[in-house]
């Protein structure tokens, strides 16, 4: 059964990355032709699409929330460890369970208040570009935030096992 639940969260892991990458560089593509586009309509035909810059903003932040989860996923995000060179192996991996486990709860109350801004949003029809609801631009954060807390939980877990199984270990 532990074997079974490990397996599909594996598989979950896996279709995550891949998902996360493909927005990444899909994204990124589409701004980079987007912004390369809109300056050689502006330098040679006077001309653009009214609508680009703001979708470059939309695009920017986009990137910004999926990129945020892939360095959480991949523990790459920024960590002040001033102490870690002095701390012990147990306590260093006692305070990044609580680290985590305090991210963890700030980023899911970031997604509690996003999402209520998100309905605000969508109470207040809100549009960005050429009348598109702002919701759909910016549920992304909301959810961002909602993924991020879970990978910090997940960390928090990984943590705790990792505690538990040294100090079984050092028992033995």
């Amino acid at each position: 059964m532990a074997q079974a639940l490990l397996a599909t969260f594996a598989r979950l892991d896996k279709a995550g990355r891949f998902i996360e990458n493909l927005l990444l560089v899909s994204l990124l593509s589409a701004m980079m032709l987007i912004a390369v586009g809109q300056i050689v309509l502006r330098e040679f035909f006077d001309s653009g699409f009214f609508w680009a810059d703001e979708l470059i903003r939309l695009i920017v932040l986009w990137l910004a929330m999926v990129g945020s989860i892939a360095a959480c996923r991949e523990n790459r995000h920024i960590r002040i460890d001033a102490l870690s060179h002095l701390l012990p192996p147990k306590a260093i991996t006692a305070t990044r369970i609580l680290v985590d486990l305090f991210a963890a709860g700030i980023c899911a109350l970031i997604a509690w208040h996003a999402y209520r801004y998100l309905q605000i949003e969508i109470e207040f029809e809100e549009t960005v570009m050429i009348d598109t609801p702002a919701w759909m631009a910016h549920a992304i954060v909301p959810l961002a935030f909602l993924l991020l807390s879970y990978r910090f939980v997940v960390g928090t877990a990984k943590g705790l096992v990792d505690l538990l199984t040294n100090a079984s270990d050092t028992a033995q």
